[in-house]
């Protein structure tokens, strides 16, 4: 089936992104919110997440949906976030019916963003951090939006980095033979690298579409020492996070099996992935809004669409990233890797 949209996350029916970002502090806050609760687990991959209220997407537990899935920088002070969130969810009358109450879920993992050249005085015991205001003006901005969003240095994405480009918040979608719509959405700040060597090329080149991230496919050799591991900064400073989401109709246990395969794209797109210290996780959603065929090769179909479009939201949000405005700020993939630059690749 052709595919048709925006090439993002929100071609998914039923979802909504917004973005909150605070420039002087270099840091964000992504939040997907479902129009309907959504079937939700996720897989850790990384040795050192940071998470809240994601034991509950485990299949065996007993809530069965999520109203809104949080992506944060700060470390741990991010994980103020979801409170925001749940804050903004419940004054629309979302959440989890508890007698007179509402409890909106909504889980959340963060990432490592402080020592990125931001002001951060909170992170030194000074102030109050910044997150639970920017999650509620993301969920505002979520319920008010028309249409895409912004990429790169924006949202959970507007701190990252990787070993040695600026990172961002990237996105891609694609429809399966099926015709389900899977999308991905990715704050990249990764340990490793997500271009082969010194660049341009990207390690995601065999699955890009339309020329989305440069267009400039794999370079004709990938020389022994772009194989060679490089790392970023100390062992807790990364993480990538992630969401991948299915109009699907998916049983939790399903959802953790697309999350499982949706490793895959990270795994294709950075080098390394999943680093001993590093809090690199998916989370898997089902809107539900169409019924999932009887076949065991339709749900692997939907994991391997999982992995295609995560790898290609990767790359996206590299190639859209731009520097922070400090000094020893990486550089963005474009500003390095301009037209002229790639007369001669």
């Amino acid at each position: 089936m052709a595919d048709t949209g925006h090439n993002l996350i929100i071609d998914v029916p039923g979802l909504r992104v917004g973005n909150a970002d605070d420039a002087s502090a270099a840091t964000g806050v992504t939040v997907v919110v479902f129009d309907e609760p959504a079937v939700a687990s996720l897989a850790i991959m990384g040795g050192g997440p940071g998470v809240r209220d994601t034991a509950l997407l485990e299949p065996e537990m007993t809530v069965q949906t999520v109203d809104a899935i949080v992506l944060s920088g700060g470390s741990a002070f991010g994980l103020d976030a979801a409170g925001g969130a749940m804050s903004a969810l419940a004054r629309h009358g979302r959440g989890f019916e508890v007698g007179s109450a509402r409890v909106p879920i909504v889980p959340q993992a963060v990432l490592f963003d402080l020592i990125n050249g931001g002001s951060k005085p909170w992170a030194a015991g000074d102030g109050i951090p910044p997150y639970r205001a920017l999650a509620e003006a993301a969920v505002e901005n979520a319920l008010a939006a028309q249409g895409a969003f912004p990429l790169g240095t924006h949202g959970a994405g507007f701190g990252a980095t990787t070993v040695n480009l600026k990172g961002g918040l990237g996105s891609a979608s694609a429809r399966t033979p099926e015709g389900h719509w899977v999308g991905a959405l990715v704050a990249v700040n990764a340990v490793g690298s997500a271009v082969i060597g010194d660049g341009p090329h990207f390690w995601a080149a065999p699955y890009e579409r339309d020329g989305e991230f440069g267009g400039l496919g794999l370079p004709a050799s990938i020389p022994a020492k772009a194989l060679i591991p490089r790392f970023k900064g100390g062992p807790n400073e990364n993480t990538t996070i992630a969401i991948v989401a299915t109009d699907a109709a998916l049983t939790k246990a399903q959802a953790k099996r697309l999350a499982l395969a949706a490793h895959d794209g990270m795994a294709r797109a950075l080098r390394p992935a999943h680093a001993l210290l590093d809090g690199d996780l998916i989370f898997a959603a089902s809107t539900g809004r169409r019924p999932l065929g009887p076949s065991p090769y339709e749900l692997s179909t939907l994991g391997l669409a999982a992995a295609d479009v995560l790898a290609r939201a990767i790359a996206r949000g590299i190639h859209t990233a731009t520097a922070l405005p400090y000094a020893g700020s990486l550089p963005g993939w474009q500003a390095i890797f301009n037209t002229n630059n790639l007369k001669n690749i």
